[in-house]
């Protein structure tokens, strides 16, 4: 790393690194009839329309200390939802030092950064499997900031936002600023893992694997639900309504769902 996170460099101008943070989230279920899964898609249109996608990025600026410029929202037909936040500096002057350190943030409750020139984006992407019975959900959320502070700090508030199985993490530090004396710095804070921005109670939950390229200040992480309840991927039925040989194959088909996304590759199945 180029300094400690503790210290407080004094910069020649504007912080002009810019830091990116995807987000990016699936919500996996089993719907076994057209019907079924035309209703869990209507769900999920109504659980994550456009109103309540820009009432959480509202949320994610108020967390960064943002003033919210332009909001462009759209449903789309058949299913979908995407919604921008042009956003720029928030009144915060000086950002707190307990903000810099490589720790979870704060649910939506106080204004505690700062940032610049910068944006929140999310899409949605409803969708189900032609005749295996599988539906997914999935939602692409990213920050993009200049100034001192990482988005990271709203990574928190994200994961409580949404009912995940599967989170896929980027988060990459670009451009470059000055110090006083013109020497560049193309990271102005330590990091050493995105999982450090996740609260313990949270990562208890998931299976997670990093890749980090730390020469490149690029970070990735990925993150399965560990438990699984079949009660909990069955859309309009419970498990005690299955016969044993269904409850094996459905939990087959959504495990293998699951590790697909996460593993990133197709994976074949005896049945």
């Amino acid at each position: 790393m180029e300094h400690s996170a503790n210290e407080r460099i004094k910069l020649h101008g504007f912080n002009n690194l810019t830091k990116s943070l995807s987000f990016n989230m699936y919500d996996i279920c089993y719907t076994e009839t057209k019907k079924e899964r035309e209703a869990y898609i209507e769900y999920i249109d109504e659980q994550y329309n456009a109103e309540r996608l820009t009432d959480i990025l509202n949320n994610v600026s108020n967390l960064i200390g943002a003033h919210v410029l332009n909001i462009a929202k759209q449903d789309y037909v058949p299913q979908g939802a995407s919604v921008t936040l042009l956003i720029s500096e928030g009144p915060v002057v000086e950002v707190p030092e307990a903000q810099l350190d490589e720790s979870p943030g704060p649910l939506p409750e106080s204004v505690v950064m700062q940032l610049d020139k910068s944006h929140i984006t999310v899409h949605t992407y409803p969708e189900y499997h032609p005749n295996e019975g599988i539906s997914t959900f999935r939602a692409d959320i990213d920050v993009s900031t200049c100034g001192e502070i990482s988005p990271l700090k709203a990574l928190h508030y994200l994961i409580h936002s949404f009912d995940t199985d599967i989170m896929t993490i980027d988060y990459r530090v670009r451009g470059f600023t000055r110090d006083i004396h013109g020497k560049k710095l193309f990271i102005d804070h330590d990091i050493n893992s995105i999982q450090n921005y996740i609260p313990d109670n949270m990562k208890e939950l998931y299976d997670m694997i990093d890749v980090n390229v730390y020469q490149e200040h690029i970070f990735h992480t990925k993150c399965k639900l560990k438990k699984f309840d079949l009660n909990n991927y069955l859309f309009g039925h419970t498990k005690e309504e299955l016969s044993p040989e269904q409850t094996r194959q459905i939990t087959a088909r959504l495990k293998t769902e699951m590790d697909e996304i996460f593993y990133g590759k197709n994976i074949t199945v005896d049945e």
